[in-house]
């Protein structure tokens, strides 16, 4: 169903893909691993699709972040370019569509403050962006308006483009809430704490276990609307994907719900090459809760055969 759709990100082009003989979970060029906007949802005490109602919503500030990882570009300048875009299927973002920043940036962390916020955006015409998303949606606004953002990366003879949907929200019901960004308390190596500030060491062919601690406490339950408009019960079960600039994690995406309902579990196994060179490795785990929040932590090991 739409409302509990996942915010939709990934690499939608780029100048090095995976091929038969690589591994998604293994970063070794140009990427775009994740993109969190704060906060994840904005939400209004009234529920209209009249921007002009939901003006003071939609011109909030809104801070987005992308994670940026380019292992071999030995530092380099990269440029990009952040638009606001009116449908879900335009993943490159090329019509009805509004600049929101562009600039020169590094591998790591893209940090960009929207003030006022992507639901500010008006087409050349003087239309908002946001009423122009709503002409395309198929339900009207129901269970909030998804604006998508459109992040272009430029670096060398490498480009990729990343999609994320900013949520715009309201209160439908009155025990609805706006949601949380999902933060991961951690992560264990090999059964131990695994410090983000202190690479670890570690040495042989491996397997070596990487896992998630239990989070099921932050995993939020919250409710949206049916096509019936009667509440609806839900509860979020986050997705973890792991990558690494090394090797192989297997499984490289933990759980989500299944079709039967569970929650997978979060331990997975990493695999270095067996002709690898003592070298530094770094991870990357992105946390999705289903409904537009997202969040990612870093480790690093040191790495000898």
């Amino acid at each position: 169903m739409r409302h509990i759709l996942p915010a939709l990100l990934g690499l939608l082009l780029c100048a090095a893909c995976v091929g038969p003989e690589d591994n998604a979970t293994k970063v070794k060029d140009l990427r775009v691993l994740g993109m969190r906007t704060d906060p994840p949802e904005l939400y209004a005490d009234t529920c209209s699709t009249d921007p002009a109602v939901l003006a003071d919503t939609l011109v909030r500030p809104v801070r987005l972040t992308a994670l940026i990882p380019d292992p071999v570009g030995d530092g380099r300048d990269l440029d990009y370019t952040l638009w606001a875009c009116a449908s879900l299927g335009d993943e490159t973002c090329r019509e009805d569509r509004v600049e929101l920043a562009r600039g020169i940036t590094k591998a790591g962390e893209l940090v960009i403050n929207l003030f006022p916020g992507p639901g500010a955006a008006r087409l050349p015409d003087g239309t908002f962006l946001a009423q122009k998303v709503l002409e395309k949606d198929t339900y009207r606004g129901l269970g909030g308006v998804r604006m998508p953002l459109v992040l272009w990366v430029r670096g060398g003879g490498e480009q990729v483009y990343a999609q994320k949907i900013m949520v715009y929200g309201c209160r439908f019901f009155p025990e609805m809430k706006a949601n949380v960004q999902p933060e991961l308390p951690g992560l264990l190596l090999a059964g131990e704490p695994w410090d983000a500030e202190v690479p670890r060491e570690l040495s042989g062919p491996g397997p070596f276990k990487l896992e998630a601690p239990d989070f099921s406490e932050l995993e939020e339950s919250y409710v949206v609307p049916s096509f019936e408009l009667k509440p609806v019960q839900l509860q979020e079960a986050w997705e973890l994907t792991w990558h690494s600039t090394l090797g192989n994690i297997s499984p490289g995406v933990t759980g989500g719900a299944d079709l039967g309902g569970g929650e997978g579990k979060h331990r997975v196994e990493w695999t270095p090459p067996r002709d690898a060179p003592a070298q530094e490795v770094r991870f990357w785990v992105t946390a999705r809760d289903g409904r537009g929040g997202m969040s990612w932590v870093t480790r690093t090991v040191k790495y000898t055969p």
